[in-house]
């Protein structure tokens, strides 16, 4: 057993298990609210995929940066 595992008492998940935590879920957030998380989460995964696609800027090699030239100082 690793260390989380005695921890935390966390081990597989069966169809028991997740069959009432899907429960849980329902009487807590109700049957008309789940589909509104659903989407919002999957709006939240679409914005976080755009902005990871966006171009990178691209850093300048050090010996063109004036600040760092080789000419000895005066």
């Amino acid at each position: 057993m690793t260390f989380a595992t005695l921890l935390l008492g966390i081990g597989n998940f069966g169809g028991t298990e997740l069959l009432l935590i899907g429960l849980a879920i329902i009487l807590l957030f109700g049957a008309k609210r789940i589909p509104e998380l659903f989407r919002g989460m999957g709006q939240g995964i679409r914005e976080f995929k755009d902005a990871s696609k966006e171009e990178k800027p691209e850093y300048r090699d050090q010996s063109s940066n004036p600040n760092n030239s080789t000419q000895p100082r005066q």
